[in-house]
């Protein structure tokens, strides 16, 4: 499904996901994290080689839209139950692309907005960014795969920490403890974040791609069983034409031009 307060753009090997409801901060309603997921459906038929998660105006997004208003609104007529079922399914959708991801984050990231931003692989803020998991000052426990993503990002300690007191964090703070990549100017966000995609898009795809799977399967496996993934998946990069091609610009003395093939 569309949703007009969700853009899906692709502009060559780049797409781009962008949350843009300003006026309200780019919070989400039911319809919204519906379209969310179906944004990353697309992105994973159309294949650009890395996608951004944005938000309009100001911020990033702060979180889910609990103001009730409107057959819109999280609650809708659903249970409960569906509906955050479905909000789970657009997480995952997002943080399972299989292409490299960035999140440019100004403003606040927030509740499930810090989940968003968290389904990226990588983080790129403004100094003027902040975040919070806030769940605990609205009486609720975590979602939007905050339980999963975080303590992966900043550790378990932290992240009890900061789902217990529900802080705020501003960019500094987010960098040191570790879910923040790169801290930027405000007028600078675009062209950093822009300077990181060019260099992954310019990177082989399909290696990439299997890289990413690797690392995010990682906590999950021995080492034996890393070891074995990365052997398997070796043996595909092998056969791609993007290491011959590497190769040839080797000894040419060139930058590579990988095609994902």
């Amino acid at each position: 499904m569309s949703h007009p307060n969700i853009e899906v753009e692709i502009d060559g090997a780049v797409g781009s996901i962008t949350i843009n409801r300003p006026a309200r901060m780019n919070a989400c309603t039911g319809a919204m994290f519906d379209a969310l997921h179906d944004a990353a459906m697309t992105m994973r038929v159309e294949r650009p080689r890395v996608v951004v998660f944005r938000g309009g105006g100001d911020h990033f997004c702060s979180g889910a839209d609990v103001s009730g208003d409107g057959a819109d609104g999280i609650e809708g007529t659903d249970h409960a139950l569906h509906t955050m079922r479905r909000i789970g399914d657009a997480v995952i959708a997002l943080h399972d692309l299989p292409m490299p991801t960035v999140a440019a984050v100004d403003g606040v990231a927030v509740g499930a907005g810090l989940g968003f931003a968290l389904a990226a692989d990588l983080m790129i803020c403004t100094e003027r960014a902040r975040f919070s998991l806030i769940f605990a000052r609205r009486g609720l426990s975590l979602d939007f795969g905050t339980s999963y993503l975080l303590p992966q990002r900043v550790g378990l300690h932290r992240a009890k920490e900061m789902a217990f007191t529900a802080a705020e964090y501003d960019a500094a703070a987010a960098r040191e403890i570790g879910f923040v990549n790169q801290v930027v100017q405000p007028d600078e966000l675009e062209s950093a974040t822009d300077a990181l995609v060019a260099t992954i898009a310019a990177g082989p795809p399909l290696a990439l791609s299997m890289s990413k799977r690797l690392l995010d399967n990682a906590a999950h496996h021995s080492l034996a069983q890393a070891v074995e993934a990365e052997t398997l998946a070796q043996n595909v990069s092998f056969t791609t034409d993007d290491v011959a091609e590497a190769g040839a610009a080797f000894m040419e003395r060139r930058a590579a031009e990988f095609r994902g093939r």
